[in-house]
């Protein structure tokens, strides 16, 4: 597999483009590429939730490129490759990693709340929700990257179910993900390990 080695010195933004015109060539995604860059789109802004990980201005690519980093090292490992058959090519890691969460693109608003610090009331920043586009979480994501270009099954179905059991999903339907799109499998574990030991959480 072909790596893409960045400078230490370029911006997450940087980082992620680099990597997206590397590896994504597929009819239609030079297009995606310029919507996420134009004024239409807060996805290099956006954080990557409320209150928990990736909580701050920039979370969500952060976090897109932390589950990209997962999931390549998540399938170059010998039992992935040997014993579980998981084979996808560069285009197809890059495509569900990075693009997995777009469905948070212009969802989390700036906003102030009160909080005590020190015995003082004071206002502190935070995002709050607001949905415009209610169509869920993985399947959001999908519609609004098949508008663009084509997913494959597999990819459809791994940026479906990335939340895995985490989701309100029926685990039925989760499991099937899993047991017959491995990738979907991978994804989750990638999105999971990203979420909870290399995103930073702001108090």
């Amino acid at each position: 597999m072909k790596m893409v080695c960045y400078n230490k010195c370029m911006t997450n933004k940087e980082k992620f483009i680099e990597i997206y015109k590397d590896k994504i060539h597929r009819e239609g995604a030079d297009k995606f590429l310029e919507y996420l860059c134009s004024k239409h789109s807060d996805f290099f802004e956006a954080p990557a939730s409320t209150r928990f990980h990736g909580n701050y201005k920039g979370g969500l690519v952060e976090h897109s490129l932390h589950v990209y980093e997962c999931l390549k090292d998540y399938l170059e490992r010998e039992r992935c490759k040997n014993e579980y058959k998981m084979d996808y090519s560069d285009e197809s890691i890059a495509i569900v990693a990075l693009l997995h969460d777009i469905c948070k693109i212009n969802v989390y608003k700036e906003s102030t709340r009160n909080k005590k610090v020190n015995g003082q009331w004071v206002q502190v920043p935070y995002y709050e929700f607001d949905d415009k586009i209610p169509f869920g979480h993985g399947e959001k994501s999908v519609y609004i990257l098949q508008s663009y270009f084509h997913l494959t099954r597999e990819e459809a179905f791994a940026i479906r179910y990335h939340m895995g059991f985490s989701n309100e999903d029926p685990a039925r339907n989760v499991g099937y993900s899993f047991e017959h799109f491995p990738l979907s499998f991978a994804l989750s574990t990638a999105d999971m390990e990203a979420t909870y030991f290399l995103d930073r959480t702001e108090e």
